[in-house]
């Protein structure tokens, strides 16, 4: 018996990603292309990466019951960068830290989230600059959350970007294990150290044991 997960997400990367992860479990994932009507937009307005990521996972399993039919699972996850100096800033408000509209390009809102974060953190030392990356997943079927997992992974905050790759802080997110930022690590090795590699790999573990052999 295979079991239908919707990954309520339109990232092709992170579909890529877990589909790959779950290659050889009795899984189909599917995306918001599957679904006649697509999935509605949530208000990510709650306090934490759990909460936003089950609401996420529950809006995405009523629209997949409704339009599919029951018995399909909804993974939903959330993460942010939480800064010790700032007591946790930005956390779930990672993505719209500067407030800029969803309307402008993400490299245009990536650009102003880090000259806001340098900008609140000017003058600090390194080892006063100290911060870690979270991620949530979560998933449900109808109003029950079947389970979630988290990762996360510490570094700090550097004074100027540096790399080019990622997105997001990853420039100036420095991993000490890597020796570099997020920013100059291919996705195949930050995948290896990163938050969200934590918790894709504690799903992996999850699923295994949940799904029929």
């Amino acid at each position: 018996m295979v079991q239908k997960l919707l990954l309520a997400s339109g990232n092709s990367k992170k579909l890529a990603e877990l589909r790959a992860m779950c290659a050889d479990l009795p899984l189909e994932i599917l995306s918001p292309e599957d679904l006649p009507n697509g999935l509605p937009e949530v208000d990510e307005d709650r306090d934490n990466f759990l909460e936003n990521a089950t609401k996420k996972a529950f809006s995405a399993s009523d629209a997949a019951q409704a339009q599919l039919g029951d018995g399909i699972w909804a993974l939903a996850d959330d993460s942010g960068l939480c800064v010790d100096a700032l007591e946790g800033a930005p956390g779930v408000y990672s993505a719209r830290f500067a407030g800029l509209p969803e309307s402008e390009p993400r490299e245009v809102r990536d650009e102003a989230n880090n000259a806001l974060l340098l900008e609140k953190l000017a003058n600090l030392q390194p080892d006063q600059r100290g911060a870690s990356f979270w991620c949530v997943l979560a998933i449900a079927h109808g109003d029950e959350l079947l389970f979630a997992v988290e990762g996360s992974v510490d570094g700090r905050i550097l004074e100027e970007a540096s790399g080019v790759d990622g997105f997001g802080y990853d420039p100036l997110f420095y991993h000490e294990a890597s020796g570099c930022t997020f920013a100059h690590l291919s996705s195949k090795e930050k995948a290896v150290v990163s938050h969200r590699g934590q918790a894709i790999a504690r799903l992996r573990k999850v699923l295994e044991q949940v799904l029929p052999s």
